[in-house]
Order: C-alpha cells, then structure tokens, then sequence
C-alpha cells in the first residue's frame, strides 16, 4: 500500500528517524520515495548517509507530492512550522501527527487539511518496542486509515482511539511511562549500590528482573496481582518490603504523577504555558 506512496517527514529527529528505519527495514516503503526535512544540515546529512534517502531544508520541498506526510517535529516549534504548509499539502495526502500535545484541529485549521492522523508513540519505538496511541479525523479514508496504521506498526505496536482525550491520556500513561520505568530502575539500581553491590552488578541485576518480569507477565494468563501474591510470601521479605512501599504512598503517587502528566498534556493542547490558569472558567 505504501511501496510506491511518496512519504515526507517534517521533522527529523529521534522518533522521525525511528519511524524511517522501522519503514525500511520492514519492507513497507521504499527509500527513493522517502524524504526528511529539517532545520539542521549536520541531521539531514546523517539521515541521507544512514538510509540513504532524499533529504531537504526545505518542508515545501519535502511535502510537495507526497501522500503521506509525517509531522515529527517538537510542541513548541509546530506553531511555527504550519503557516509555511498551509495549502501546499496534496489534497488527497494524509498527515500523521506524532507531535505531543498537538489537538487534531489546531493541525486541521493550521495546514487547511482535513485528513489528519493525531498519534502518540513512545520511545521504545527506536528499537520497534514501541505502542501507539491514535486517532483519525472524519475525513481520513479507509486506504489512508489502513496506510496510518501500517506506518504506526512498523515501530511496535498500535491502538486506535475512539476519542481524542485518550491521546492525552496516552501521553500520560505510555508516552511518559518509560520515564517512569526508568526511574524506578534507577531507584532499584541505588539501592543495589547502597546494599554494597557494584553499579555494574546492580545494573545487571536489575534490568534483568524488569524484563523478565514483563516477559513473565505476558506470557503468564494471571492477574498482574495475582502474579505479585505469587512473590509475596507472607511474613517474608516481599512482603515486608510491599508494606513499606505501601506505607509511603506508592500507589498514590504514581496515580497522581501520571495525573500531572495527563493535566500537562491537555494545557500543552490549549497552547498554556505552565502555571498560567484558564482565565475563561
């Protein structure tokens, strides 16, 4: 569906390149009808060397004729990258927005194009690990539905949205998540240094047990509690070190912090900045 569509990426940085490698080494796109634009000739430069497609300053350039056109650029600069598009994407093209924050009509009323795509991946996509969160406007056909999510599966895996808050949602749950795994592995890996092993140890130690923990889960066809009960013997150390954790808010704070994350989400959609109230309520 897509080895002979013209696919330009606005934005090339981690996630775009991740998305292009994943479209490469899948089979799904050809790279002579891949091309990237972006701000920055040293990142073009690499672009063009590693996977050898066509690469430009220009995003008029880069849109011009496309079918697909991938927005993979960061918040704050999109304002400033829409103007310039406004009119010159091919009426039949679809846009694919992987932008944060990014409320599909403020993409719709910014580039004067109905078919958009509003995604939220996440960072494991660069190794193809990665999940994603869309939705597509009324607009979008069942060929450009289909072509959105071969694009999305080419990096992990997808889930279509039934409303738009769930991107927000999602950037607050598995967007930022890894964020999360990743402290609580730093946290583990302290404690492992302060119990007296050595980082690297430590470091082993733990990043195997996160992974053979999910891999256990899913392969297991229990209850994430029940698998934890399984661990938990009573009066023994799980047990004692789940009490603590327990104890000192855990849960709550986890809750509250992906709260925060999902609240941060909706003001970046309503372009406020942080701290500033809605003066409207």
């Amino acid at each position: 569906m897509l080895k002979n569509s013209k696919i330009a990426f606005v934005g090339s940085g981690v996630m775009g390149e991740a998305m292009i490698q994943g479209l490469l080494n899948k089979g799904i796109a050809e790279k002579q009808n891949i091309i990237a634009a972006d701000v920055h000739e040293e990142r073009l430069h690499t672009i063009r060397e590693k996977f050898g497609i066509g690469a430009t300053l220009n995003n008029g350039e880069a849109v011009s004729g496309a079918e697909v056109v991938v927005l993979s650029v960061k918040p704050q600069i999109l304002p400033g990258v829409m103007p310039p598009l406004k009119g010159k994407i091919s009426s039949g093209a679809l846009v694919l927005s992987i932008v944060a924050g990014a409320r599909m009509e403020n993409i719709v009323n910014g580039l004067a194009h109905a078919s958009v795509v509003r995604s939220m991946p996440n960072t494991p996509a660069q190794i193809g690990e990665g999940i994603t969160v869309w939705m597509a406007s009324p607009a979008v056909s069942a060929e450009q539905r289909e072509q959105a999510r071969m694009v999305l599966q080419a990096f992990g895996e997808e889930v279509e949205a039934t409303d738009e808050d769930q991107l927000d949602m999602a950037t607050a749950l598995s967007g930022s998540g890894p964020a999360y795994v990743f402290l609580f592995m730093e946290a583990l890996v302290d404690a492992g240094v302060h119990l007296g092993f050595s980082r690297q140890v430590a470091e082993q130690l733990v990043t195997q047990t996160v992974k053979g923990s999910v891999d256990f889960y899913a392969h297991s066809p229990n209850h994430l509690a029940r698998l934890r009960n399984q661990v938990t013997s009573p009066g023994g150390t799980t047990a004692e070190a789940l009490y603590y954790l327990d104890k000192s808010g855990f849960r709550t704070a986890i809750s509250r912090a992906v709260w925060a994350a999902y609240q941060r989400s909706v003001e970046l959609g309503q372009g406020r900045k942080k701290g500033h109230p809605d003066i409207s309520k």
